[in-house]
């Protein structure tokens, strides 16, 4: 993350491509080669690591649970 890239959203290896913009294009059902020909740049282990790092995003943050009734 770098503030005074893409206002400091989490991007791929210094690159101007959001993380968040790799993981809704495989979300939408892209295969990892169509989101790399999509976005040349992009290598197979950017598409694994934007995962890896929306994994442990979610992961570190704390889930209230709810009491069941």
């Amino acid at each position: 993350m770098n503030p005074n890239q893409m206002g400091g959203v989490p991007c791929i290896r210094g690159l101007r491509v959001p993380v968040a913009t790799v993981v809704n294009m495989i979300a939408e059902g892209m295969a990892p080669g169509e989101v790399i020909a999509e976005l040349p740049p992009l290598e197979l282990e950017d598409v694994t690591a934007a995962l890896r790092f929306a994994a442990d995003t979610v992961s570190d943050r704390e889930i209230p649970l709810q009491p069941t009734a």
